[in-house]
């Protein structure tokens, strides 16, 4: 009885394992032959950089293979944290953060326009009883902002640089 339990889980677990063979990500650097060139970060610079950078470590990986586009990429990126709610005493019990991501992408050879596009993202979090632990919320907050800002602009440039 031991051995056909045995056997029986060792096929269906290679079955679930050769299952995901033809497998590949969505983000995969093979769909993503940029080089960056330029930048220019406008606005609230912290967070123009944690985008450029996410965005130079993808292009990095892109160097040595054929057909690379070199791209000019312009950054303007703003926040905005206003108070949502208070109490009867004044005191803010919740904000709301905005992310606003104005992003302009060229091509650096023939200057055309790639991407043009804006980003805007919000948000709201409560305060929290300790002050600290309402600036780690609001860090939070703003990476997960910036983490969604990312995404989406990696999505439309793929689209447009396979495309124009």
């Amino acid at each position: 009885m031991k051995k056909i339990n045995f056997y029986l889980s060792s096929i269906v677990l290679l079955i679930l394992v050769s299952s995901c063979n033809g497998y590949k990500p969505i983000f995969s650097s093979a769909n993503f032959n940029f080089n960056i060139v330029e930048h220019t970060i406008e606005g609230n610079r912290k967070l123009g950089n944690q985008i450029y950078s996410q965005l130079f470590r993808l292009s990095k990986s892109a160097k040595n293979t054929e057909n690379v586009r070199e791209i000019v990429v312009l950054l303007n990126v703003s926040k905005d944290k206003s108070a949502t709610s208070k109490d009867s005493t004044g005191k803010i019990l919740e904000y709301k953060i905005t992310i606003n991501t104005k992003v302009k992408v060229n091509d650096y050879i023939t200057e055309d326009e790639i991407l043009k596009q804006n980003f805007t993202y919000s948000t709201n979090y409560k305060v929290q009883n300790q002050y600290y632990d309402t600036v780690q919320l609001e860090n939070q907050t703003i990476d997960s902002l910036i983490d969604k800002t990312y995404r989406d602009l990696l999505v439309n440039l793929s689209e447009n640089i396979t495309t124009k």
